[in-house]
């Protein structure tokens, strides 16, 4: 393996300057910044040490592999309540080398000792945040997987700016501060969280505040000398099992040394000309490729962007995919329905029929949606052509609430995503992956302009992206592409455009640059329309590529920001 060295964050250089060229005209948007033009390579994330840290690793040779898990593993720092090596990953990756796209489910399954009886014995009628949710974590096993693969990193040197900024202290950024705050009472439940979250043990930093995280850089230095196996089968996995056992959970230390990656073929759709690529379950990623198979064949350009018409139709389309995603998306090993069927000819027309274009639908979800998770996702591109499409997630702001002592790794609570209901792919048992919210998006460019299609093959790369936040991820990849496919946005207007998120029902939340006029139009359609305020519209990370050179944008949703160079 090829090796590199890292220099320090802070002997970055700027940002290659904008280049000036004609635009659409610029939509209501939450700001107006503008998309970074790189001749080289480009980094977006959610926050500016990581765009910083992997920026770097481009710069010094690293290809997009190395830079997307730099960045990441500097995330589990400066944004614990959203990620962590205790939580999950799935990544895709467009392959210079040999020009296809390669899918990677780097998430851990149930504890052995989790069944559906246990949890009916102790009167749960469903999975709950806290140590009973706790399933085992991937992320460390994905990063490694993707630098063994991909990378020309070792993974200890792909920790070092992680570890440099835990043992040193960070300044917490000012969207961070208050979601941090927000869960002080979560994080004082619990004495490893207080300890390692919480200033004195009592309060979250504020914004601008400097904060360390001295155990969690002595646990990435002993992985970066034991490698992953001192999780997956050795004496850190075997602690980790020990403690949840303890408070109730079901994890044993056979189970981290069975844990295993799984190397997928994404699943896509064609769009004008464009293909959507997203990962097969236990990801949702098909209800993204079920939305923009819905809305084929209507004329959403005519209708004008974020219009009544325009938003009734994503909004319907959304309650009809999430629908077949709640009842029969899981553990692919538990599905009887094949994710083809929800894509086909036949089961889209047949669907579509249930749109009124006047009228909104009563709520089509059986049983309880899923509409938690705090992730952060992030894309990069490098200078020969390799694209990292990267979602890592903890599930609920600080997962579990629940750090184990000593280490700093914060456990995420992804068993909240499996559902009491017998009889379901994603009914709640032992070694199992649960439904899981994260997913990464990638787009090619194809001249397959029919049937679903799993391999990339003979198509040309053209954005890797995503929008973290639960269940806003399928609906705001499918308003974030139509922004650019049908309205001509570049990838920051379309990252910043307002949106719209369907909770439930009739009940839709909608940005505040969409007017009245627009809510008055849903509402006289049926769509309730409720405060906004308190609802998250996710985060979008945007790379795509140039006939020459690199185009990325960065949500002003967060405190992060796109590089190039």
């Amino acid at each position: 393996m090829r090796t590199i060295t890292i220099v320090g964050i802070a002997a970055l250089l700027t940002l290659a300057p904008v280049a000036s060229q004609t635009q659409a005209p610029r939509p209501t948007t939450l700001a107006g910044r503008s998309t970074v033009y790189a001749p080289n390579g480009v980094i977006a994330t959610s926050q500016p040490l990581a765009t910083s840290a992997g920026l770097a690793v481009l710069q010094r040779g690293g290809n997009a592999i190395d830079a997307a898990v730099v960045a990441a593993a500097v995330l589990t720092v400066v944004e614990p309540n959203m990620t962590g090596m205790g939580g999950d990953l799935f990544a895709m990756v467009w392959s210079a080398r040999d020009k296809t796209l390669h899918g990677l489910n780097a998430t851990g399954r149930s504890g052995s000792l989790m069944t559906r009886e246990t949890m009916a014995a102790r009167g749960r009628t469903r999975v709950s945040q806290g140590i009973e949710a706790v399933t085992i974590p991937g992320s460390l096993s994905g990063w490694s997987a993707l630098l063994e693969k991909f990378g020309t990193l070792t993974l200890a040197q792909a920790l070092a700016p992680a570890i440099d900024i835990a043992e040193n202290g960070f300044p917490v950024t000012p969207i961070i501060a208050p979601q941090w705050a927000d869960e002080e009472a979560l994080l004082r439940r619990d004495e490893g969280a207080r300890v390692a979250l919480l200033v004195d043990g009592q309060r979250a930093p504020k914004a601008g505040e400097w904060f360390r995280m001295p155990d969690l850089a002595r646990t990435y230095r002993e992985i970066a000398s034991q490698g992953p196996k001192h999780l997956y089968g050795g004496p850190l996995g075997r602690r980790i099992a020990e403690f949840v056992q303890q408070k109730q959970g079901f994890l044993t230390p056979d189970d981290f040394a069975a844990h295993t990656v799984d190397w997928v073929q994404p699943i896509s759709v064609p769009y004008g000309g464009y293909r959507l690529w997203e990962l097969p379950p236990n990801s949702q990623g098909v209800a993204a490729l079920e939305m923009l198979r819905l809305l084929e064949g209507t004329d959403l350009k005519a209708m004008g962007h974020n219009s009544p018409a325009y938003l009734h139709q994503l909004i319907e389309a959304k309650k009809l995919a999430y629908a077949d995603i709640e009842h029969y998306v899981g553990d692919p090993a538990a599905m009887t329905v094949p994710v083809e069927h929800f894509l086909s000819d036949a089961y889209i027309r047949e669907r579509r029929l249930l749109i009124d274009p006047a009228k909104a639908m009563e709520r089509t979800e059986p049983g309880r949606a899923s509409t938690a998770s705090d992730t952060i996702y992030l894309a990069v591109a490098d200078k020969d052509g390799n694209m990292v499409s990267f979602i890592n997630s903890v599930y609920d702001y600080f997962g579990s609430g629940i750090v184990v002592p000593g280490t700093g790794i914060l456990l995420h609570d992804r068993g909240v995503g499996f559902t009491m209901a017998e009889g379901r792919a994603n009914t709640v048992g032992p070694k199992k992956r649960p439904f899981h919210t994260i997913i990464p998006a990638f787009v090619t460019k194809t001249t397959r302009n029919s049937g679903v299609l799993r391999d990339a093959s003979g198509d040309e790369p053209y954005m890797a992206f995503g929008v973290m936040g639960g269940a806003m991820q399928p609906q705001g990849h499918v308003q974030v592409l139509l922004n650019m496919l049908l309205f001509g946005m570049d990838p920051q207007q379309a990252s910043d455009a307002a949106r719209f998120r369907h909770m439930s029902g009739r009940r839709v939340a909608l940005e505040s640059p969409i007017d009245d006029a627009v809510r008055a139009g849903l509402t006289k359609m049926g769509h309730e329309i409720i405060d906004e305020r308190n609802v998250a519209f996710g985060g979008a990370q945007l790379v795509l590529k140039l006939p020459r050179g690199w185009a990325a944008g960065s949500d002003s949703r967060k405190d992060g920001h796109a590089g190039g160079h």
